[in-house]
């Protein structure tokens, strides 16, 4: 039997049992070279290999035009936050922000270091409960980009459609939503996405930059975070998070083997529908986001009125459902339901719902 649980952690994330598998198994020999990925050079043919398979997996993935590069880096998506303006700006001095909730203020704070930042629209009047109608916005003409947030992993709040940016290039923090669903590539100046929720390992940054966005970084702007220089290396301008690249490449594997994005989208709506369904038809539980723009990938919810939380997180780490507590910040109950999450998961997680509702409400 298993000793495994279902893990709702927003981040670090579950991994597919099958890729922590088959990375144990090639743990101290991958392939017969006598020693782990781990230790293997970034410049040996045996990681470069790796490096290529993992990047042109991604690339059939998210089907990513030859017109954008593919950028394996460190930093996280909050080293992005920066590193954005520093490579975008191209002699301009304003760029334009959505600001949708606590991550897409972090993005604002950071991108102020830099320049003159235009917040279009603030979902801040709805509580960040829902996405600020584009119709609405007061956008640029002359921003160097628009930046935004497609779902807000802590309030749960997600866009149900892509911004249209008109010629401005449109900046993507994808870190909780990145091949979850189909995408199209193209719509998108850069989209970048932490690893540690739908990719793989904390560590890895994965950014995909339409090329003629690419040159003009500012003479500040760190060798080993300028997209060129990175780009003409084929992303080992320095030593990258080897690890967290093989393991990444496995999920990319993992995810074509299920049928690739459109059978994961399927998948992943479909466990939604079951938790908000069990959630909206319940007279205990609520959940404080605009249907329109509730989240598929981080479900936050309220139990009862909040007296019983302790008691409702115990009793689930006791029932293997483990990590579901809320964010510091708006406190409840918040179930991430990334690809790695199993159907199984969530139905374990609405039977115990079920059950504590009818023993404490």
């Amino acid at each position: 039997m298993s000793s495994r649980v279902y893990n709702f952690s927003a981040g670090p994330a579950a991994l597919p049992e099958e890729v922590l598998s088959q990375a144990a198994e090639e743990m101290t020999n991958w392939h017969g070279s006598g020693a782990g990925v781990m230790e293997l050079s970034h410049r040996s043919k045996e990681f470069v290999s790796i490096a290529e398979q993992a990047e042109q997996d991604l690339r059939d993935l998210l089907q990513v035009p030859d017109d954008y590069a593919v950028l394996f880096l460190q930093g996280g998506a909050s080293g992005q936050f920066g590193l954005i303006p520093m490579n975008l700006l191209d002699g301009k001095s304003s760029v334009d922000y959505v600001h949708t909730g606590q991550w897409s203020k972090k993005a604002i704070g950071e991108a102020q270091n830099y320049a003159q930042v235009n917040v279009v629209a603030s979902g801040e009047s709805s509580g960040f409960n829902a996405i600020p109608a584009q119709s609405e916005w007061t956008t640029s003409a002359d921003a160097a980009y628009l930046h935004y947030t497609p779902n807000e992993t802590i309030g749960g709040v997600e866009f149900s459609y892509v911004p249209d940016s008109g010629d401005v290039p449109l900046v993507a923090d994808m870190s909780s939503t990145i091949l979850s669903r189909p995408v199209d590539i193209s719509k998108f100046g850069v989209i970048y996405a932490g690893a540690q929720k739908n990719i793989g390992p904390s560590g890895l940054t994965v950014v995909i930059v339409r090329k003629s966005l690419i040159g003009n970084a500012s003479a500040a702007t760190p060798d080993a975070f300028n997209y060129q220089k990175q780009m003409d290396a084929g992303s080992m301008f320095n030593t990258p998070p080897t690890y967290g690249w093989y393991i990444a490449g496995l999920v990319f594997q993992w995810l074509k083997s299920r049928g690739g994005l459109t059978a994961m989208a399927e998948i992943n709506k479909r466990k939604a529908d079951k938790l908000y369904n069990t959630i909206d038809s319940s007279a205990y539980y609520t959940n404080p986001v605009d249907r329109d723009c509730r989240s598929w990938m981080n479900v936050p919810f309220i139990c009862g009125d909040g007296s019983r939380d302790a008691e409702f997180l115990s009793g689930a780490t006791a029932a293997g459902l483990h990590t579901l507590k809320g964010h510091r910040s708006v406190g409840g109950m918040r179930a991430s339901i990334y690809n790695a999450m199993p159907e199984a998961g969530v139905d374990a997680l609405i039977q115990y719902m079920e059950e504590f509702e009818r023993t404490n409400a």
